[in-house]
């Protein structure tokens, strides 16, 4: 795991006499030792209404989440969202994409998400920064199925006026794309 890496890194740096080609190999990047400090922080402290999923418990700087929410319009729906963090992490914002499709003004059903924690510039200065961590971001996707949910500022923005227009048939639109694609 990688937190064996960095034990086993540590150890390495007060014993080098010289550097050799298999001791670079397993430096272990700023990035990754942030992860290890933050996914902890993050299993710690995630909302009740989500789960985060490891594929490869060795690579921290991609999980999949997944968000249930137990109010408003997408109560009964299970979102996924993909989370690949860079190695300029955490000088840059990880990269999220949402892979259920939905009927959503800030997500378009392609996936691409408007939430300005996730730019890495931001006019408002509520972008991405380098304090910001991986459960920020968790509970950002999760607040965006309630009180982040932004009819006023759509990256969707069909869906946006769709609301505007008539709410009930929005729920409606809602509830379809959930039992087509979010249970």
């Amino acid at each position: 795991m990688l937190r064996s890496k960095l034990k086993r890194d540590d150890g390495l740096k007060g014993s080098r006499a010289s550097a050799t080609a298999s001791d670079s190999s397993r430096r272990v990047s700023v990035r990754d030792r942030l992860l290890v400090k933050e996914v902890a922080e993050l299993e710690a402290n995630l909302p009740c209404t989500c789960k985060v999923h490891f594929p490869d418990p060795i690579k921290l700087h991609y999980f999949q989440l997944t968000v249930t929410p137990d109010e408003g319009y997408y109560q009964g729906g299970k979102f996924q969202f993909e989370t690949e963090v860079p190695d300029a992490y955490n000088m840059v914002p990880p990269k999220v994409k949402c892979l259920t499709r939905i009927w959503h003004p800030n997500i378009t059903e392609t996936g691409e998400i408007c939430l300005s924690l996730l730019r890495e510039h931001s006019i408002d200065g509520t972008g991405w920064a380098p304090t910001r961590t991986l459960k920020d971001v968790v509970w950002g996707l999760n607040s965006l199925f309630t009180d982040l949910l932004n009819f006023d500022d759509p990256l969707n923005i069909e869906a946006a006026e769709h609301h505007l227009r008539d709410k009930e048939d929005f729920r409606n639109k809602v509830e379809d794309y959930i039992k087509r694609y979010a249970r």
